[in-house]
């Protein structure tokens, strides 16, 4: 009868951290995914010093080697990629943008980007580069 009235002191947290693993994967397959533009060759950076990007869907500009400008899949030209991210912020004035430029492309073409998200008051913009080997 003893063993029958004896109260349960502990709680098993194992299930709920099982939970937030599982949640965490999903976020971390669903943020790589959700990043879409044009395949180019990123160029090496050090080790991330910054925290990852959040918040709602996130828009991928991406320079090419030739210094062609793409809205996530959509080649743009600077006017109509201003207008675009403009508005984007309209509808939603907080949303992130990585700006991915080809190892082999010029500078300029990425400063002309900065410029335009800078002008338009975007503030989370990252810049894309691959790991070091």
């Amino acid at each position: 009868m003893d063993a029958d009235n004896k109260s349960y002191d502990d709680i098993n947290v194992t299930p709920m951290v099982d939970l937030y693993l599982v949640l965490l994967l999903i976020f971390i397959i669903m943020t790589t995914a959700g990043v879409q533009g044009v395949k180019v060759n990123l160029p090496r950076g050090g080790p991330a010093s910054s925290k990852p990007l959040e918040g709602p869907k996130m828009q991928a500009i991406t320079v090419n080697t030739e210094g062609k400008i793409f809205l996530n899949t959509l080649p743009v030209t600077l006017d109509e990629l201003s207008s675009k991210l403009e508005s984007l912020k309209s509808s939603t004035p907080e949303f992130p943008v990585v700006i991915r430029g080809d190892s082999a492309s010029q500078y300029q073409g990425i400063m002309d980007v900065l410029n335009v998200c800078g002008r338009i008051g975007i503030t989370q913009i990252g810049l894309a580069t691959q790991a070091k080997k």
